[in-house]
């Protein structure tokens, strides 16, 4: 799931989801130095795309390696929901009510309620965020990134995994129609047995074709699994296959989404973004944080052993990248780190924990999970709750702990969105 949002690919999607209300900004600049960011949130950059979305990764992130965030930055988070439970991508004046005006999105949505999940003691808010959600819901099943746009694999995956991890059983979220999440999720897998097979589309194009996005595939296999943006760290089992046939459980298409996603790392340890319009460069780059997200799905999915390549070619390889996209991007790190079994704490030569915990305000506790905790929490969230992730599926694989589109999920304002 992505991460997943970089500043720049959210200023465009802003600007096509605006552009028919009103002109929009199509970059994301560092703000200028007279402009007091808030001193709870974290990193430095203008927040206005993905100031809830960076904080939320980072609080996941702390979580899973036993960091409580300070005071403020959580209040912070608290103070950007609206009445209605939705958050927006930022707002910078929390005072003003939201209204209709107000940017609000499931994607942001969606990744702070899973944050305040992970923090404790907010489940009347993790409620009020899950009750909107199930309320925007689209007749397919699915979701898309405002409520009432079309159905995306990488929202409706983002999606699955919070009301998972929020304890809904997934099977029960359904529409008028009877239709669920995954109804709408396993429309935009592309069959075996073809080029790109087992791939998931972001949505289809306007002839209802369907092409490969490795981050829509990334989140779409968590999203299948039942899981959020967290992966406990699993065991390695047998090579991924794709299952042919158009009606494929959830598990089996997050299986094909894994075969797909090992080919497309083995070629080279890591996935590529298209170059931006107008680039003069159109030579393909690696993309770090798709990349972050292909390892957190493989690990998932059971096949870990497809994942520690490419872990390890982002340990080599991301520390500029990582430093200069800041807390989603160390989080996304974290997450890849901790779904392999890699060292958070020299990744590469590099402590993750501390420098994701050096972008936001020192937190309130550091501390690493003991293994008799860690694994208390992986076998409560691989059962109730969890939809299709519970016990049957896990069976032979391991146990996966949920935790955002992040993909997905992605840092998850993502590559298919520009």
């Amino acid at each position: 799931m992505t991460v997943r949002r970089s500043a720049a690919a959210l200023a465009a999607t802003a600007t096509v989801l605006c552009a028919a209300a009103a002109p929009a900004a199509v970059a994301a600049p560092s703000p200028s130095p007279s402009v007091a960011l808030p001193s709870g949130l974290y990193g430095t950059k203008d927040p206005t795309y993905d100031g809830v979305w960076r904080q939320s990764l980072a609080f996941i992130a702390q979580r899973t390696v036993g960091v409580t965030p300070a005071a403020e930055a959580v209040d912070w988070l608290i103070g950007q929901q609206c009445d209605s439970g939705a958050f927006p991508a930022y707002r910078p004046d929390a005072s003003v009510p939201c209204d209709a005006k107000t940017m609000i999105d499931t994607n942001a949505t969606a990744a702070a309620v899973q944050a305040l999940h992970e923090v404790r003691g907010h489940e009347d808010l993790v409620a009020t965020g899950v009750d909107w959600l199930k309320s925007v819901q689209n007749e397919d099943g699915g979701w898309g990134y405002t409520a009432g746009s079309p159905s995306d694999a990488n929202s409706t995956s983002i999606v699955i995994g919070t009301l998972g991890r929020a304890g809904q059983k997934l099977g029960d979220v359904t529409t008028d129609g009877g239709r669920t999440p995954y109804d709408a999720l396993l429309t935009f897998a592309i069959p075996c047995g073809g080029k790109d097979g087992g791939a998931f589309a972001y949505q289809p194009d306007k002839a209802g074709k369907l092409a490969a996005n490795g981050d829509a595939t990334a989140a779409a296999v968590l999203g299948s699994l039942g899981k959020g943006f967290v992966i406990g760290d699993t065991a390695a089992v047998k090579d991924p296959t794709c299952t042919k046939g158009k009606a494929l459980k959830p598990e089996q298409a997050a299986q094909n989404g894994a075969y797909y996603l090992a080919g497309a790392l083995a070629k080279t340890g890591h996935l590529d973004s298209p170059p931006m319009p107008g680039a003069e460069d159109s030579a393909p780059q690696p993309d770090f944080g798709n990349t972050a997200d292909a390892v957190v799905a493989l690990s998932a999915s059971g096949h870990k052993d497809k994942a520690e390549a490419s872990a390890k070619w982002l340990a080599e390889n991301s520390a500029a990248w990582a430093k200069e996209n800041g807390p989603a991007a160390y989080a996304q790190l974290v997450m890849a780190a901790h779904a392999t079994g890699a060292d958070v704490h020299d990744f590469g030569g590099a402590d993750l924990v501390s420098r994701l915990n050096a972008t936001g305000p020192e937190p309130a506790a550091v501390k690493k999970p003991t293994a008799a905790a860690t694994q208390e929490e992986e076998k409560k969230d691989s059962g109730d709750g969890d939809g299709i992730g519970g016990v049957w599926w896990f069976v032979g694989i391991g146990l996966a702990v949920g935790a955002g589109a992040g993909f997905l999920i992605s840092g998850r304002r993502k590559n298919q969105q520009l």
